[in-house]
């Protein structure tokens, strides 16, 4: 109509109460920004959700309830043999980018039904490997500052188990469920430690809230690097679910360079310039 605000004219009475009753009512309210449940539940049904489903275990599940317990899963050992093969390869084939200080970041993409990259993340850290393992699998709450809950679910032998976490998210995004089965190995030539994860449907652990992410791959290679330090490198391919393709290629990359990050600055501070000197 001639007499809108876009004529510069004074809007009607009723008009303009309406609009000051919806600015007061957004003052002070949450509730605007946030997703609605239906939505959160299309969410969870990503474009990804075809191609990336948790590997089920029932029967793993069962066996290990049971006590009877194997010594290792065929997928576990082969994400280990595939870390440790491109160590010795010198992670060839990967493409460069720009990362956080001190951080060595690139992808590549992988021939395995997925439309997510890899992504891989280095740096030095300021403690030895086996120290880095225990961080990572064990203090979670030092350096996660997203995360809300996280335990241990079942412990399926001295080197395997399953792990359920939860970490927050920036509004309208909901909060994000974690359930993986995870397996490290102290026992590298060196001194170096490995951990491997991927994502584990369970049947204990029914989704309460937010979504279920996909972790596809994740790996983590503590090798020493002088004494006291380590160098770590995590390769991840992680579906969080309600992000574009884009945002994958574009984005996710940095944000695992920057959690790799905040575990290297959990420990003491990180000096390229090496040990102070006493003059």
């Amino acid at each position: 109509p001639e007499d809108s605000v876009w004529t510069g004219r004074a809007l009607p009475l009723g008009v303009s109460r309406c609009s000051s009753s919806l600015v007061e009512s957004l003052k002070g309210s949450s509730s605007f920004l946030q997703i609605p449940h239906d939505m959160i539940l299309q969410l969870s049904s990503s474009y990804l959700l075809a191609d990336a489903q948790p590997l089920s275990l029932p029967e793993l599940m069962e066996q290990n309830l049971q006590g009877e317990i194997q010594d290792s899963h065929p997928a576990l050992e082969a994400s280990i043999q595939g870390l440790l093969k491109e160590s010795s390869e010198r992670f060839k084939g990967w493409i460069s980018t720009r990362g956080p200080l001190n951080t060595e970041l690139s992808c590549k993409k992988v021939e395995d039904g997925h439309p997510l990259q890899l992504w891989k993340v280095s740096t030095e850290v300021a403690a030895p490997p086996q120290v880095v393992l225990k961080r990572i699998l064990r203090e979670r709450h030092f350096w996660d500052e997203d995360l809300l809950q996280g335990h241990v679910v079942e412990t399926l032998d001295k080197n395997t188990e399953v792990y359920h976490y939860v970490t927050d998210s920036m509004a309208p995004h909901p909060r994000r469920d974690f359930v993986v089965l995870r397996s490290w190995r102290t026992d590298l030539t060196r001194g170096s430690c490995l951990l491997v994860s991927f994502s584990l449907e369970h049947q204990k652990l029914p989704l309460e809230a937010g979504v279920r992410a996909t972790v596809l791959t994740s790996q983590y290679l503590m090798e020493p690097c002088g004494t006291g330090h380590s160098r770590v490198t995590h390769i991840c391919q992680t579906d969080l679910r309600g992000r574009s393709p884009d945002w994958y290629n574009k984005v996710f990359g940095h944000l695992c360079a920057m959690e790799l990050v905040r575990i290297r600055d959990s420990f003491p501070v990180f000096n390229l310039c090496g040990p102070e000197t006493k003059i």
